[in-house]
């Protein structure tokens, strides 16, 4: 598809953070672009009126431009379920129609293809990685065009624009839309099931990495995390290109050890595992990569780090430019934002939505506010991932003092049931007494009953996390709000 000949785009569910970051790249590569979605506020709202995408707030037929070059669609709805899709296929249905219909994945595809294209993936730290390593090259002057599922404050929404011929993308695999992309490289931070609404099986799920890193050519690279087993078993019988490894407790290409942090910054050192280092850069003459230090916290960061600092190194960015920047990287919105204060507290939004993410973002809140009285309000996203994960989630707010879980937020996708909030709470509390285990849970329905609580128990010196992949950091904005 040629890009430069499409004037006028329209986007059906334009709130989406996919749809978001492409609906930015597009705008800002002068296509007029508009939308539609429901009246529901989201983080996304903003990024779009500050670009100048204008979204109307109701699916309407007549809200489709008559001269639509190109429609993209949300996959969160099909033609059984929205009109305004229905309307769209009839529209290119139509004899020697000038309108193409492309879903989200679809269109990223057009993009990115034809680009040199650098896909960010794995089941966790798609989106903090993605942004990092666009903020790194940008940064380096290497122009890259960066597209991120989250608003990015360096970037000033969740796209970047860049001269050279390189694209960075985070590439999500629900509903495999990795099929749609023909990577140049590959940065994989991890494999670890999820998405069970429509991945049958974990072999299933695993799959689908394994068949997109098939498709890295020969010249091109992947970047893996060797601390993943399946990973470790399984990238480089399967990539044609060059394998660069990265770890903290297993061998590998580039290896983080002396891990240390002050509460503000964490400091780690870097050596090289590989035995011919005057291949690397002149610049890098011996085994030891040196200091590094950066802003975000927790064991996961050093991790999404190591990824960027060998994809920066094989890019052949200036060793110091990759120091300096990785540095400066300040995070994305909905990781471990700090909203504000309310009575004293600390507000924090974090998008945890699977076991392993809780558990890491607990970990890293931890390490930078210690012992202080910790309040989780988790708002658990699908039912078929609840079910699914069951016996994960019950196990994954250990070090949490008082946790809150709210009823679970349905996907578009999914037939609601099967599993219940009271059910997680119910197991939670049972485990804690076999353990003899002193934690306050508790079961509040909704969002504006859990900020009336908030309201009412928060304490001077609380950690209040707001964590969930839906919308339940309006309760973190209205409570700062104060």
């Amino acid at each position: 598809m040629d890009f430069s000949k499409i004037k006028k785009i329209y986007l059906i569910g334009a709130k989406g953070v996919g749809m978001t970051m492409l609906g930015q790249f597009l705008a800002a590569n002068g296509a007029e672009v508009s939308g539609s979605d429901g009246p529901e506020k989201y983080m996304t709202d903003a990024v779009l009126n500050n670009c100048g995408i204008k979204v109307v707030e109701k699916f309407d037929v007549k809200n489709i431009p008559a001269d639509a070059d190109l429609i993209i669609y949300s996959t969160a709805y099909n033609a059984q379920t929205n009109v305004e899709v229905a309307a769209a296929f009839a529209k290119a249905s139509v004899a020697k129609a000038a309108v193409k219909v492309l879903t989200y994945a679809q269109a990223l595809g057009e993009i990115f293809n034809q680009k040199y294209g650098i896909a960010v993936v794995g089941s966790h730290g798609k989106t903090t990685t993605t942004a990092w390593l666009g903020y790194v090259m940008k940064m380096a002057e290497l122009e890259p065009s960066v597209m991120v599922g989250a608003k990015v404050p360096q970037f000033d929404g969740c796209s970047l624009i860049g001269g050279s011929d390189y694209l960075v993308i985070e590439a999500d695999e629900y509903q495999n839309k990795l099929e749609n992309y023909q990577p140049k490289a590959v940065i994989l931070n991890n494999i670890d099931y999820d998405h069970p609404d429509f991945f049958a099986t974990e072999e299933n799920y695993k799959n689908v990495f394994i068949e997109f890193i098939k498709k890295i050519p020969a010249k091109g690279f992947l970047v893996a995390n060797f601390d993943d087993p399946i990973i470790r078993k399984t990238a480089q019988v399967n990539c044609r290109g060059e394998v660069i490894t990265y770890a903290i407790n297993e061998a590998a290409d580039y290896v983080a050890y002396d891990i240390k942090g002050d509460g503000q910054k964490q400091y780690f050192k870097v050596k090289l595992g590989i035995e011919d280092v005057d291949e690397i850069d002149d610049e890098i003459k011996a085994e030891e990569l040196g200091d590094f230090s950066i802003q975000l916290g927790g064991q996961h960061n050093i991790y999404n780090a190591l990824a960027v600092i060998a994809t920066c190194v094989e890019l052949n960015v200036e060793l110091f430019k990759v120091r300096k920047y990785l540095e400066e990287f300040s995070g994305t919105a909905r990781r471990m934002q700090v909203l504000g204060e309310f009575k004293g507290a600390v507000i924090i939004d974090d998008y945890a939505h699977h076991p392993t993410e809780i558990k890491a973002t607990v970990e890293a809140i931890r390490q930078k506010y210690g012992n202080r009285n910790l309040i989780v309000a988790f708002h658990p996203h699908t039912f078929s991932r609840t079910k699914a994960l069951f016996d994960d989630f019950t196990k994954s707010f250990g070090n949490v003092n008082e946790l809150i879980i709210i009823d679970i937020y349905g996907s578009a996708r999914e037939q609601q049931g099967g599993v219940h909030s009271r059910d997680l709470v119910e197991k939670i509390k049972s485990n804690n007494q076999l353990a003899g285990v002193k934690q306050k849970v508790e079961h509040i329905p909704t969002l504006s009953e859990c900020e009336k609580y908030l309201r009412e128990h928060a304490e001077r010196g609380d950690v209040i996390v707001l964590m969930g992949a839906g919308d339940i950091f309006r309760v973190g904005e209205n409570l700062v709000k104060e």
